[in-house]
């Protein structure tokens, strides 16, 4: 046994403290998601009992999910989720993949700036430019539509980002290799570049389409349709503010709306972590 194994393997105390760690961690995670689903099985008398109990002695799923399925168009807010993260995500890829190809492989005056100015973006959080964004939907005339929920987003800094990084570690030569064939420099990016960096644009994908399923702050400022409204906002139609909030169908729909995103990751995992791990090593 060398060195480097000898020095790379844990004491068995330390190895029961990282479990030990990383399951207190997991069920804090967990516990939220778990709490979910439990109320969305019980009746509206266990809710709200002071006993604490995460299996209802009276099962009342059908009801709860029965409800929100009838109640709400939450089929329609859940294809209005599917619609805009496809068109948010597709619209990325198309403008990211060629920005961080020319920031990682061509050289041009002001690339650095360029890339600065791609960090800088990282830092600003996106409630800052809402305000501007809404004044720019205004006078396009695209204010409660599907291009309101979809145009804040094309230009991803983390996307850029990201891409850039995979891009910088594929070696050069391939990339003079390909102009020696005559290939152009788009052609380059989506028929080398992009198939080489698959782990990073599964990563991506996953990061955006949790993001902007999950999003509630811009829709709820850019549109006023409830044939618009995209899962978070319209599963807000179970508030109340007369007869309470329904948390039975209310904990229901947001399972159901939950339930995508936990199975895209479940089968996309393996990608997701190699792609996040690769791009930070690179």
């Amino acid at each position: 046994m060398n060195a480097t194994t000898s020095a790379n393997r844990l004491s068995p105390s330390a190895a029961v403290l990282r479990h030990a760690v990383l399951l207190a961690t997991g069920t804090l995670v967990l516990l939220p998601f778990v709490w979910m689903v439990s109320l969305s099985i019980k009746p509206p008398g266990e809710i709200f009992r002071a006993s604490f109990s995460f299996w209802p002695t009276q099962l009342y799923a059908v009801e709860n999910y029965t409800k929100a399925l009838t109640e709400t168009s939450l089929l329609r807010y859940m294809g209005n989720g599917f619609i805009v993260c496809a068109m948010i995500l597709v619209s990325q890829i198309l403008v990211c993949a060629p920005c961080a190809y020319a920031l990682a492989k061509l050289r041009f005056p002001g690339r650095d700036l360029l890339f600065g100015m791609v960090l800088v973006g990282l830092l600003l959080p996106h409630q800052v430019l809402s305000l501007p964004l809404f004044a720019l939907g205004h006078q396009l005339g695209i204010l409660n539509t599907y291009a309101a929920l979809i145009f804040p987003y094309v230009v991803s800094p983390f996307g850029i980002f990201l891409f850039r990084q995979f891009f910088k570690a594929i070696p050069d030569d391939v990339v003079h290799a390909a102009r020696l064939d005559g290939v152009s420099e788009l052609a380059i990016v989506w028929r080398i570049m992009v198939p080489m960096a698959l782990p990073a644009v599964i990563a991506f994908s996953i990061f955006s389409v949790v993001s902007h399923w999950n999003d509630l702050f811009w829709p709820l400022i850019a549109v006023r349709d409830l044939s618009l409204m995209p899962p978070p906002l319209g599963i807000m139609a179970f508030k109340n503010e007369e007869a309470g909030n329904d948390y039975g169908p209310l904990m229901a729909a947001s399972t159901l709306v939950v339930l995508p995103l936990v199975i895209s990751f479940l089968a996309a995992q393996k990608w997701f972590v190699e792609g996040m791990t690769e791009g930070a090593v690179k």
